[in-house]
């Protein structure tokens, strides 16, 4: 069975919150651990589908999910208008490897292609993201140095990297 990309119901909230939330936490990817605030934001999928449009991939079962942000939202952190954003690309553990977060980008591109006005999506990441920035690159993301950035800059050296892909 093929893996289907579709839009998140609230049946799927809590095992995707699940899946996002370990998805950093085993990758290292929170400055503070469980006591990370933003670990909350991570499994309040709820929030996140009140926003944006939040998707799944399946295949018996939740595999992983994104948010896909059309400029103006409420969740864009650095989209400008003409852009959509991703944000929260997460795939669980025992399911990497298997296409579901390519098919997660891919139904975000397509998103963005339908949106009117739509001339590019962007996003940011963590350095450590290799996987994530190898699936952005397979795609036609390039890197957007000028638009890194730091969301805690009172607080800690978080450089994010940003890429954008122009329709």
């Amino acid at each position: 069975m093929d893996i289907q990309i579709r839009p998140a119901d609230p049946a799927d909230y809590d095992a995707l919150g699940d899946i996002t939330a370990q998805a950093y936490l085993q990758d290292g990817l929170l400055d503070f651990g469980e006591s990370d605030t933003y670990l909350g934001e991570l499994r309040d999928v709820a929030k996140r589908a009140a926003a944006a449009e939040v998707l799944v991939a399946v295949r018996d079962g939740v595999l992983g999910g994104v948010t896909f942000v059309p400029f103006p939202g409420p969740m864009t952190d650095i989209a400008r208008p003409g852009e959509a954003e991703i944000r929260m690309l997460a795939v669980a553990g025992a399911a990497r490897g298997q296409g579901a977060g390519e098919a997660l980008v891919q139904a975000c591109l397509d998103r963005a292609r339908a949106t009117e006005g739509c001339r590019a999506v962007v996003l940011s990441t963590q350095r450590t993201m290799r996987a994530a920035h190898r699936i952005y690159e397979r795609l036609g993301f390039v890197r957007t140095p000028e638009r890194d950035w730091n969301p805690l800059p009172e607080q800690l050296d978080i450089t994010l990297l940003t890429y954008q892909l122009t329709l």
